[in-house]
């Protein structure tokens, strides 16, 4: 399909069985490194793969919008997206042939998912393509709610929750997880030539494009990567009560995924907030921490 990417494309030179389109996406999601657990051991076998299934949808409509990117591209990536969005719109009014939107017609189905959420991760990464400055912070958390709060929510879902209330708090903790890849990142983010940070809260810091590259050696930066952390970590304690509130594994998932967002936030500040220098990121050093932290009955 020449609207794809040649490697994408490929899977649709041959047939697949459910068992084999599960098999392809739980072998993406595996070969891909995340910060954040992404349908872990802690889950259980059935809905793991139901997971993996949404994750190879998200990852590859990621790497649509943001993998590799040269400068003049943005038409072709927008095209990508465009084409995936297509399938999925004919995913459950026909009989898909990518081995992706095989196993994920699967997953919708049986959970009764919203597609909906599914349209609005692909919306955020439209917005990869062609945003690349933010003015305000509320701008910053419209672009969250599109690229961070679906998920959480096609989680709790798949678990069989449907409650508001319960989608209010994992929207809080996707949202500071969307935000701690954020400030983790401003020096990867900006040789992409975007930046997160709100162009109101750089002007209140005195941060401009100009010094940004500095780092914490030039104004303001540290004061503002400070403040924007402790925005973040108002959003996890929001969210805090959310893995008490379910049963079973995901307890321990959702308990998993919350330490590894705030562990971040701790990084950034352990690191003097300097992320050009010292990119903060998990590592089997910090999980004899996070499992403590997963065990503790607060």
């Amino acid at each position: 399909m020449s609207e794809l990417p040649s490697a994408v494309a490929e899977a649709l030179t041959r047939p697949w069985s459910e068992a084999e389109a599960f098999d392809y996406c739980t072998q993406l999601t595996q070969h891909h490194y995340e910060n954040f657990p992404v349908g872990s051991w802690l889950m259980p076998a059935n809905v793991q793969r139901d997971v993996h299934s949404l994750y190879a949808f998200m990852r590859t409509a990621d790497d649509f919008s943001d993998e590799d990117r040269k400068p003049g591209d943005e038409p072709e990536r927008m095209s990508w997206l465009k084409t995936w969005n297509r399938l999925l719109d004919e995913m459950l009014s026909g009989e898909p042939t990518h081995p992706i939107f095989i196993a994920l017609k699967s997953t919708v189905t049986r959970h009764q998912l919203p597609v909906q959420w599914l349209k609005e991760l692909l919306h955020a990464f439209e917005m990869d393509v062609t945003i690349k400055r933010y003015k305000t912070y509320n701008d910053v958390l419209d672009y969250c709610r599109y690229s961070a709060n679906p998920v959480g929510r096609l989680i709790l879902t798949l678990f069989g929750y449907r409650d508001d209330a319960l989608y209010g708090l994992s929207d809080a903790i996707c949202t500071g997880l969307q935000l701690a890849n954020h400030w983790q990142d401003v020096a990867v983010d900006l040789k992409k030539d975007r930046i997160y940070l709100p162009q109101e809260d750089m002007n209140r810091f005195g941060v401009t494009e100009d010094t940004l590259p500095q780092g914490i050696d030039g104004p303001g930066l540290h004061a503002l990567l400070s403040y924007e952390v402790e925005r973040a970590r108002q959003l996890f304690n929001q969210g805090k009560p959310l893995p008490l509130c379910v049963k079973g594994r995901l307890k321990w998932e959702l308990k998993l995924t919350w330490n590894g967002g705030w562990r971040i936030l701790e990084k950034i500040e352990n690191v003097n907030f300097d992320v050009f220098r010292h990119r903060p990121v998990l590592n089997k050093w910090d999980a004899p921490l996070l499992l403590a932290r997963v065990l503790s009955p607060r």
